[in-house]
């Protein structure tokens, strides 16, 4: 029987932070659980082309493993080496089990650990940390026909490199963050390309650049990159002032989004199907200077809501105003089920206790980390801790000082678990919700996938990332049950 003090699921920058907090704690009981056969998780999965980041590289990166990044937006094959350098940098390589997917977990109240299923095998652990990431499970909607097509289709989040698109017909269904990437990065390779566009993204300018020989020495040197790191950091900060608490900022940067469009799309019908109905920020924004020109190009053709997808057949698309679109290759990104499926695989808590029906309404969690009636178990990047205004990384290295604090409370005191309090998680998700009101991802006259089923805004966290920092500094015993 295999029992480990700490599971950490997921290796991705998640699951990274987790094993070198516990390493800096000291703990090196733990191993890192990673369903592919490779470590690293979404930059080393989303290799299609064009896959970039788009918040600036010394911001996203993780404050302890600094990086002399080339460019001021990493592609993704730089953010694959980074990932390898944090690996290789704190030896997590030998912490790490590949194609171990995990199928369920339970927790037993005898015993009081983790059951993790894998297979026909059982790992058991004290602690356990799901960091899988909201960005991990793709989703493809039903369309009538789809199993019918013979050409090549695949999802962005799998991208097939071994097919050749250059010269073929190819549909890109799907016209949000990844869509914008993939459009520019083909066009110019592909025979004809159709953008199938549920509803349009605001889109601004992409501020780029390549860093010179000096400004890679200095990104080496320790203070000049926590510098950097602080300057792009609050200058971020600031954008929460339009998401949340003030509505002329949100129509300043509205009309600078206006200006660009103008400016890069002169066709007037064109630029008709890219103008957004809703207020910017409500759903994901785009950061992009060759988004526009790509979609005026004359072999890329956009399609609106109105003719969208009714069916697909052997040869291809067959629109909602009866076009029939024959392809080679139709490439799905329609995202991911980032609310309601923030963890894949069935959690069992105390006395039986799913969360499938704990968050059957909705998912929630105290601090987007952890729920009564289950241990010990702490969730990276869970319900209402994403971020849209600046780096993830910092929201995850702040779920850290919570996770670490909760771990080295329960062994200072000799006990075997902590978990939260319902009323502490209840006053927490209606804190949460009511702040949330206020927001353009709750008010701003959009449907996105920041909400879950129920209308919710899952996904985000309503305010300053600071604000969540303060939150998750210092643990609060009289909010947990300690035992």
């Amino acid at each position: 029987m295999q029992t480990y003090q700490v599971l950490i699921i997921g290796s991705g920058f998640g699951g990274q932070c987790a094993a070198v907090n516990l390493l800096k704690e000291g703990i090196n009981d733990f191993l890192l659980l990673e369903r592919r056969d490779f470590f690293g998780g979404t930059w080393c999965q989303n290799t299609y082309p064009g896959a970039a980041v788009d918040v600036p590289s010394a911001l996203y990166s993780l404050s302890f493993a600094g990086y002399r990044w080339t460019q001021m937006f990493a592609a993704q094959d730089e953010l694959h080496r980074y990932t390898q350098h944090v690996i290789e940098q704190f030896g997590l390589r030998d912490k790490v089990r590949l194609n171990s997917n995990v199928e369920a977990i339970e927790w037993d109240d005898d015993a009081r650990r983790w059951a993790v299923h894998i297979g026909q095998e059982t790992l058991y652990a004290q602690f356990l940390i799901n960091a899988t990431g909201p960005l991990s499970q793709p989703v493809i909607p039903h369309f009538a026909g789809r199993e019918r097509f013979k050409g090549k289709s695949f999802h962005t989040n799998h991208w097939d490199h071994s097919y050749d698109y250059r010269g073929k017909r190819v549909a890109i269904v799907g016209s949000g963050a990844s869509a914008a990437q993939v459009i520019p990065a083909i066009a110019p390779e592909v025979e004809q390309l159709h953008v199938f566009q549920r509803t349009p993204h605001w889109v601004l300018p992409r501020a780029d650049r390549t860093f010179g020989r000096f400004q890679r020495w200095l990104l080496g040197q320790k203070p000049a990159y926590k510098l950097l790191r602080w300057l792009i950091y609050w200058q971020f900060e600031t954008r929460v002032i339009a998401f949340k608490y003030s509505r002329p900022a949100i129509h300043l940067v509205q009309r600078h989004a206006l200006k660009f469009i103008r400016r890069q799309v002169p066709d007037p019908e064109l630029r008709r199907k890219l103008t957004p109905d809703y207020d910017i920020g409500c759903k994901r924004v785009i950061v992009s200077s060759t988004f526009y020109p790509t979609l005026a190009r004359k072999n890329v053709t956009l399609y609106s809501r109105e003719q969208g997808i009714n069916s697909i057949d052997e040869r291809g698309i067959n629109t909602q105003d009866g076009q029939h679109i024959d392809l080679d290759l139709i490439v799905w990104s329609t995202g991911y089920d980032a609310t309601d499926g923030v963890i894949s695989y069935p959690v069992t808590g105390k006395h039986g206790t799913r969360l499938s029906e704990v968050w059957a309404e909705y998912p929630r969690a105290y601090l987007g980390t952890s729920l009564p009636d289950f241990p010990n178990l702490f969730i990276v990047t869970g319900p209402n801790t994403g971020i849209g205004h600046t780096s993830a990384l910092f929201i995850i290295e702040s779920q850290m000082n919570y996770i670490l604090d909760c771990i080295r409370t329960v062994k200072k005191q000799g006990l075997g678990s902590i978990e939260v309090r319902p009323e502490a998680e209840r006053s927490y998700t209606e804190m949460i919700h009511r702040e949330m009101q206020r927001t353009v991802w709750k008010s701003g006259g959009c449907h996105s996938w920041y909400q879950s089923k129920s209308g919710h805004v899952i996904a985000m966290f309503p305010g300053f990332s600071f604000s969540y920092y303060r939150l998750t500094r210092r643990l609060k015993p009289a909010d947990h049950i300690l035992s």
